[in-house]
């Protein structure tokens, strides 16, 4: 399934101007091959707005998702994009994967919450698997921090997803995690990541870029530089099979012996 990137931090704090970001991408995503298109962690309102996000989360179900159905609707590949989701008087620091037909296919809310700033501004979500199929593959959904922690990716590996999707607001100067956990984790875990970044400076943060596609046998399919871009690459279900035959740790793999792991 070919997947797009789009590494962009948009237009903070303007909905409108995000939204016509993503609908432009997806045009341009579609126009290549693609049927998902990728977009970062926090991509629709921003991430560095402070109470803004507040003011702008809404619910999984809200206008802002119709709206997004729309795009992928009318661009014809699904869409999975980061937003501040409202839940009664909490908020979560969520992602939604939509399908090519406009259907709301999964929802996650980040388990694992990086520094002040988010903890200040979000409640973090308790379930740390969530999936959907998608053009014969298991897609489950992460969030940036959630990715570098081994339990996170593993569960998602014993729990059958094919491609991993981790929008992302990854900072300076954590590169080491784009450069090397990524695609380390894609090969523990025998599963392809698509880890879709913010760049530039934003407030007090500055997002690295380095968007990438990881392949279960530890290459980068696809690397984006330190720019706004939109990056292609393919997972490959056969591939995916081939590897997982030939790279057997799931099966080797000795639970009994890890019992004091809590």
């Amino acid at each position: 399934m070919r997947t797009a990137l789009l590494q962009s931090s948009g237009r903070p704090g303007s909905v409108v101007e995000n939204l016509k970001i993503l609908d432009e991408a997806a045009g341009r995503a579609a126009a290549s091959g693609a049927a998902l298109l990728v977009a970062p962690e926090m991509f629709l309102t921003g991430y560095a707005i402070g109470d803004e996000i507040g003011r702008l989360a809404e619910p999984a179900d809200g206008d802002c998702a119709d709206a997004i159905a729309g795009i992928a609707t009318r661009n014809g590949l699904a869409v999975v994009y980061g937003y501040p989701e409202r839940d009664g008087e909490i908020v979560h620091n969520s992602a939604q994967l939509i399908s090519a037909d406009g259907t709301r296919l999964a929802n996650y809310r980040k388990t694992h919450l990086f520094g002040g700033f988010e903890r200040d501004h979000f409640t973090p979500g308790e379930q740390p698997v969530v999936q959907a199929e998608l053009n014969g593959l298991t897609v489950g959904l992460m969030i940036c921090y959630d990715v570098e922690f081994p339990e996170n990716v593993r569960a998602h590996a014993l729990a059958g997803t094919d491609l991993l999707v981790v929008p992302t607001a990854n900072m300076h100067p954590f590169e080491l995690v784009a450069e090397s956990m990524i695609p380390v984790r894609a090969f523990e875990n025998q599963l392809y990541i698509a880890y879709s970044n913010r760049v530039g400076q934003e407030g007090e943060f500055e997002f690295f870029g380095l968007s990438t596609l990881a392949g279960p046998d530890g290459v980068h399919r696809t690397r984006a530089g330190r720019t706004e871009q939109l990056v292609l690459a393919d997972a490959d279900p056969a591939f995916l099979a081939a590897s997982r035959e030939a790279n057997p740790y799931l099966k080797d793999r000795r639970p009994g012996l890890y019992g004091s792991l809590g």
